[in-house]
């Protein structure tokens, strides 16, 4: 069989940048974690409201939104009592593109 030609327009990452990469994906690859993120790609919100959203206890919500923020894929401020969270990494709305259109 011929060898197959490829075109590689694209760098291949090194194997340290991939970890990286499937660390922040695991942390993600979680159904309240997906949610918070498809609410927080509509615009900032507290922790209680991501809560409510997942039907989960807030101080759980709050451990999964500092999971992600760990990752850099969110940014938080805060507002007297209240911590406000958003989106700090925009390629993520490419990923949940990606998981709306093969499961919605």
């Amino acid at each position: 069989m011929p060898a197959v030609k490829r075109n590689n327009k694209q760098k291949l990452l090194d194997l340290d940048a991939l970890a990286q990469a499937a660390g922040c994906l695991k942390t993600i690859a979680h159904p309240h974690r997906l949610r918070m993120l498809q609410m927080l790609l509509q615009g900032k919100y507290a922790v209680g409201e991501l809560a409510d959203a997942c039907e989960i206890p807030s101080h759980m919500a709050s451990e999964h939104l500092r999971l992600m923020q760990l990752c850099g894929l969110l940014s938080s401020q805060r507002d007297g009592r209240r911590n406000y969270y958003e989106i700090a990494e925009p390629h993520l709305a490419s990923i949940m593109d990606c998981i709306q259109h093969r499961f919605g």
